[in-house]
């Protein structure tokens, strides 16, 4: 089993609901809603162009998937993610868009946000106690010849290039797409997805994914609300939560951490 860190919106927002069906999969309950009605698209084509997201679900990758360390659990790490959480404070990102990035299509900010670029890379910091280092097999599938130095160490450090300066927030609407059907699909998205967009995105939980066996679909384990746990004790040595981290797992690291970062990303708000 895998686990990952990502952003999704609640199971009942309307953008949530409006993904799974362009995707085909509900990343809540797995289910398979009614397709969408595109014009000029059948259904095998919108399955086939979506099948690569399906597996994932809508979502913002903040943490990419790892396997856990040997010496912890999913109870600490579930221990560890709500406290975290609850030190962090909702934002919104003022804008999304609908969003070509790279041979896909996908939502995107259409500017920068330093609220969650400071989230990401604080979930990357504080959460890296808990994840496996990769096996080369691994580091062989993100094949690195093809990736930029800085995204190399990356790679090597966190587990995936596309964090700190390399990271960019965005979810995925589609598979590589031809060039030729650019145009096509841009106004498909557009006029499906824009009506959603109209309202900033409010960023007020992570979510925990799991992936329950290799290539299987990932799916929400939890949601974790930001700020909503802040009033909850932290955890401390000789406490009752400590006691419960496996051996080898500094709980009294990872809350500091998260503390630390909590008091950095409020300082640039």
């Amino acid at each position: 089993m895998r686990y990952a860190i990502y952003f999704t919106p609640s199971l009942h927002d309307p953008l949530s609901v409006a993904a799974a069906s362009w995707l085909g999969r509900n990343v809540y309950s797995g289910e398979a809603p009614e397709p969408p009605a595109i014009p000029g698209f059948s259904r095998q084509e919108l399955a086939f162009h979506t099948a690569v997201p399906r597996r994932y679900g809508l979502h913002g990758t903040i943490k990419a998937p790892f396997h856990l360390r040997p010496d912890t659990d999913e109870a600490a790490l579930l221990k560890a993610l709500m406290h975290f959480a609850g030190t962090m404070t909702p934002f919104e990102i003022a804008g999304m868009e609908v969003a070509r990035l790279g041979e896909f299509y996908g939502l995107a900010p259409s500017a920068p946000c330093e609220r969650m670029n400071h989230l990401a890379a604080s979930v990357v910091q504080v959460f890296d106690d808990f994840r496996a280092p990769l096996s080369e097999r691994e580091i062989e599938r993100r094949d690195p010849d093809r990736l930029t130095a800085p995204q190399f160490a990356n790679l090597y450090r966190w587990g995936y290039p596309y964090v700190m300066d390399e990271f960019r927030f965005h979810m995925m609407l589609t598979g590589p797409i031809h060039p030729s059907l650019n145009p096509r699909f841009e106004k498909a998205l557009r006029d499906y997805f824009d009506p959603l967009l109209r309202e900033p995105l409010k960023v007020s939980s992570l979510a925990l994914f799991v992936e329950p066996e290799p290539g299987a679909p990932l799916r929400v384990h939890s949601q974790h609300p930001l700020g909503k746990l802040s009033a909850h004790r932290p955890f401390s040595a000789g406490s009752s939560a400590d006691k419960a981290m496996p051996q080898g797992v500094s709980s009294g690291l990872s809350m500091r951490r998260a503390a630390l970062a909590a008091r950095r990303l409020q300082a640039t708000s």
